[in-house]
């Protein structure tokens, strides 16, 4: 997909070439399925309040090096965005850990292939108990189209916003449609 140069200026992205497209699709499901988890990672989100900055501390289960980082994502459309991202060392982190915004917390476990495709699937905790979202990166539009819906998934929420990150952290679980 190509970013239109207004609409990245608009999303707050000057310069393309600071930014990256996040292709991502999303699927509701009612538990982690039963296959095997390559790795898995506890996860912190901090959603900066009046802003569209992001905190993230993962924390690898297996006890590997945490992952901190302050990103910045604008939705192009509710399967792209444009993101930014600045890696932090624990002190850098610790500056910023105590600004005002809202948290979510997860347990992302990243599967092994099924028929030649890796899923992310994130396990909430907290206010959020009870939510399990698998997700799916790509790198091209035509990737993402031809991505079948994952056999362990109930239905598609990648185009309801009440299932992105910055929805759930601002207004908690959505209502119950049945989905769950």
């Amino acid at each position: 997909m190509d970013i239109d140069p207004d609409l990245a200026r608009e999303l707050g992205f000057p310069k393309l070439k600071y930014a990256y497209v996040e292709r991502e699709r999303r699927w509701l499901c009612a538990r982690l399925p039963d296959v095997d988890v390559v790795s898995a990672d506890a996860i912190t989100d901090l959603y900066i309040e009046g802003s569209r900055l992001r905190l993230r501390e993962a924390r690898p289960l297996d006890g590997g090096p945490v992952m901190r980082r302050l990103g910045r994502k604008g939705d192009v459309d509710a399967a792209h965005r444009l993101i930014t991202s600045i890696y932090l060392s624990e002190a850098e982190f610790a500056l910023l850990a105590g600004l005002p915004g809202r948290r979510i917390e997860k347990v992302r476990h990243r599967l092994a292939p099924i028929d030649g495709r890796t899923f992310g699937v994130d396990v909430f905790a907290g206010a959020l108990e009870g939510l399990v979202l698998a997700e799916k990166e790509f790198e091209s539009d035509a990737e993402m189209a031809a991505c079948p819906h994952p056999p362990f998934a109930l239905r598609e929420v990648t185009d309801d916003l009440r299932y992105a990150g910055g929805w759930l952290a601002a207004h908690g679980l959505p209502p119950s449609d049945g989905g769950f």
